[in-house]
């Protein structure tokens, strides 16, 4: 027997598609999902769940502590701190997948417009683009709700979403150079398509991947900026219920040792913020992992 050519390493490797799958399975974030998954509907069904109106001010049950009636305590308004939590979860959402909507569609079109654009106009419009990337984008949207007058749920997606769209523009111009050169958009201008045809049914599904974490990380964003600027008192008014307007007591709830005011509200932004950060490391680990397989 010719023992020039021998193999070495495992002659019969077991099988472990089986226990790659079940890594797979592990790596997902399953946990992450429901808990996000049951927040939010309960949020939108918050009706069933509510034990008061959370709108009501009970002046005779002020800073209550949790008990079986007021199951998460009461804030310095006697409002029920368990209603308000879903009733204003649904604010915070709604500022959080609206103003996410705003710059995702800003992006995609000011940064497909560079990519296709000639390279004195992608020059111009990135160079922008750069300069309001390097402003504090806290201090715009300060600006611009100064402008506006009174905040509201669509005034505070509006200025979030009109002021968190550069860096995924950034991503999706790049994509574009990458892709306009292939053979189906050339056919496509070619055959006189117009702008928006080309984004949509050429461009988009090629580097929608690619920018699906940042979108859900959008997401996030615009929720913490929300709080940030209740908190601060530049954002939704006490009356207009979000987790953000929640915690904007905070400094009176402390002097008055109210503790469940700022605890609980905290803990649900908390554990809403954890759980899209974990969704969305998810997603771009798939996708750096896709990229690198090709």
């Amino acid at each position: 027997m010719d023992k020039q050519f021998e193999l070495v390493g495992i002659v019969n490797a077991p099988d472990d598609g089986e226990k790659g799958r079940k890594t797979a399975v592990k790596k997902r974030p399953v946990v992450s999902a429901v808990i996000l998954a049951l927040i939010v509907l309960i949020c939108l069904f918050c009706n069933l769940v509510m034990t008061k109106d959370p709108t009501y001010m009970d002046l005779y049950n002020c800073n209550v502590f949790p008990n079986g009636e007021f199951l998460f305590g009461t804030d310095m308004l006697g409002r029920d701190i368990f209603s308000m939590i879903w009733y204003g979860g649904r604010i915070s959402l709604f500022i959080g997948f609206f103003s996410t909507l705003i710059s995702t569609f800003l992006a995609i079109v000011i940064g497909s417009v560079s990519g296709l654009a000639s390279p004195a106009v992608d020059t111009v419009i990135m160079r922008a683009t750069d300069i309001f990337l390097s402003i504090p984008s806290l201090l715009i949207i300060i600006l611009i709700q100064a402008i506006l007058g009174t905040a509201n749920a669509l005034s505070i997606s509006f200025v979030i979403g009109i002021t968190s769209w550069t860096s995924i523009a950034k991503v999706v111009r790049t994509e574009v150079l990458r892709i306009r050169n292939s053979e189906y958009v050339i056919a496509a201008r070619c055959m006189g398509s117009g702008l928006f045809h080309i984004i949509l049914k050429h461009l988009i599904p090629n580097f929608i991947s690619s920018i699906m974490f940042m979108v859900i990380m959008n997401i996030r964003s615009a929720i913490v900026t929300e709080s940030t600027l209740s908190f601060m008192g530049m954002g939704l008014p006490v009356e207009i219920i979000s987790w953000g307007s929640m915690l904007s007591l905070a400094e009176r709830a402390l002097m008055t040792s109210s503790w469940w005011m700022i605890v609980i509200p905290g803990l649900f932004l908390v554990a809403t913020l954890l759980c899209i950060t974990n969704i969305g490391n998810y997603i771009r680990k798939e996708n750096n992992k896709s990229h690198s397989n090709l």
